[in-house]
């Protein structure tokens, strides 16, 4: 909706709550930055505007090493966005390509790979592949700070075919080979063969983070989960292994630590971060957007930024949305937790005791009914949730089609709106989900179902931080 004089404004103010969102190439440097760039403003002659880092560079362009354009927060257009163009760039982000090639892209969003490519290239100036190597630099960049592993290393575990593939794309988005990136970070990386890092997760402002992570840390799991009033940590199931992360909540950004089994995941792991942080959301358009009603705006007022918390594994908030139907925080965690003690695996199968991953859908697809911990009837919701997702009739992953996924979730006997709405919320990370049954949502709003239904039609497309900022109030005491 933006034209190139609206942007050229937008650089000009150096306004960060724009960055990620496009990016500025300049002509007489041969560089792109983020909006938010602290290097003077070029003369609007000499600028061009694209929709992403990778756009740039298929034009020529490489790196500012100065705002490091790549390490932006992503748009929120991805997550927001239900077209292909999006579900697409969230299956990229979380390094679909590198794992299954553009075939497989093309294949879990049902088109062909033309039609995708087609797509990607009038929506973001880039096709898929172009998207995906701008993806892998990024994090080979992570890789080379960070870490003492020998650039060949790197290569791989980034996703590139080849060093000799990997040589050429630095040199092309950054004008300067691996080893000079290397150079210029030293003292800043860990030892060699070293698989925790030490990230910055980027987020725009204002940003309530601490809320975010008191949420997820008050439902936390033993053996699966850690909080202690700062830092939350997981563990997490992702392509290659196993991981643990440690999120808190600093100046500006999110500090993370991420140890894991194989660093081919550290893309994986970084968007699932950011996923369940909400990290890409654009506060200002949500804030202001529910600031226009009266039930919400001092709401608003009183947590400016408020972000959705999500899921790193869609499987498992299905299972945490069965199993608190209708029953405590408390109690549904002290049920997930012999769930886990009983079904999840061990992170480290070599150490008798420690932290444990959640059980898996091959875990508990076949999981007799009449096992206990919950009723039976939850248990079958489970074991075919479980199923759907393992024969591929039901996908909740970054690319899903939401409204496929809601229907096919709401076919599952056993799970109702509500359940199906809470997922769509948290799993999807759709901002518009919204779970009127909900009876916390009723209080706060003083309104039953079909009243509260209807006022949150005003409050589209965001209904999801509607609801956040609803249940934050009553947890806070600031609704009675």
């Amino acid at each position: 909706m933006w034209d190139d004089d609206t942007r050229y404004a937008v650089i000009r103010g150096r306004d960060a709550r724009y960055d990620g969102q496009f990016v500025t190439a300049v002509h007489t440097t041969g560089i792109y930055c983020r909006p938010s760039c602290p290097a003077r403003t070029p003369a609007r002659a000499n600028v061009s505007f694209y929709a992403s880092a990778a756009a740039a560079q298929r034009a020529g362009f490489r790196s500012c090493r100065r705002c490091f354009p790549d390490d932006a927060p992503g748009s929120p257009r991805w997550k927001v966005g239900e077209d292909v163009a999006s579900r697409a760039m969230r299956l990229i982000d979380d390094g679909l390509v590198e794992r299954e090639g553009v075939a497989g892209l093309a294949r879990r969003l049902g088109y062909t790979e033309r039609h995708v490519s087609r797509v990607l290239v009038d929506e973001l100036g880039a096709s898929p592949q172009a998207l995906a190597i701008a993806h892998r630099l990024h994090h080979a960049r992570t890789l080379l700070e960070g870490t003492a592993m020998p650039v060949s290393e790197v290569a791989f575990a980034a996703g590139f075919g080849s060093v000799r593939q990997f040589n050429d794309a630095a040199r092309a988005a950054w004008a300067l080979t691996p080893s000079q990136v290397r150079g210029r970070a030293a003292g800043r990386r860990g030892q060699a063969g070293a698989t925790t890092l030490e990230l910055r997760l980027r987020h725009r402002a204002p940003a309530s983070v601490g809320r975010t992570l008191a949420f997820v840390g008050t439902r936390a799991l033993d053996g699966v989960e850690t909080w202690d009033g700062t830092t939350y940590g997981r563990t997490m199931l992702l392509p290659h292994g196993g991981a643990q992360v440690r999120l808190r909540a600093e100046d500006f950004h999110v500090g993370a630590s991420l140890a894991l089994a194989d660093v081919r995941d550290l893309g994986a792991a970084v968007a699932r971060c950011r996923r369940l942080l909400d990290l890409d959301a654009d506060p200002t358009a949500v804030d202001q957007a529910l600031r226009a009603s009266s039930l919400l705006s001092p709401m608003v007022a009183a947590v400016p930024g408020l972000r959705v918390p999500g899921a790193v594994d869609p499987f498992e908030m299905v299972v945490r949305a069965v199993v608190g139907q209708q029953v405590s925080v408390a109690g549904a965690r002290r049920t997930l937790g012999a769930m886990t003690e009983r079904f999840g695996a061990p992170l480290d199968p070599e150490a008798p005791e420690g932290a444990r991953l959640f059980p898996t859908p091959e875990a508990l697809v076949d999981v007799d009914p009449a096992t206990g911990l919950i009723p039976q009837a939850r248990w079958r919701a489970i074991s075919a949730t479980a199923r759907a997702l393992l024969d591929g009739t039901l996908d909740l992953g970054p690319g899903a089609d939401r409204v496929e996924a809601r229907a096919r979730l709401l076919a599952v006997r056993g799970i109702g709106p509500w359940t199906v709405e809470y997922v769509a919320l948290r799993a999807l990370g759709d901002p518009d989900a919204f779970p009127a049954g909900d009876l916390v949502l009723q209080k706060a709003a003083g309104l039953d179902a079909r009243e509260l239904t209807e006022a949150a039609e005003a409050w589209r497309p965001w209904r999801a931080y509607a609801a956040m900022h609803l249940w934050t109030a009553v947890t806070e005491g600031r609704i009675s």
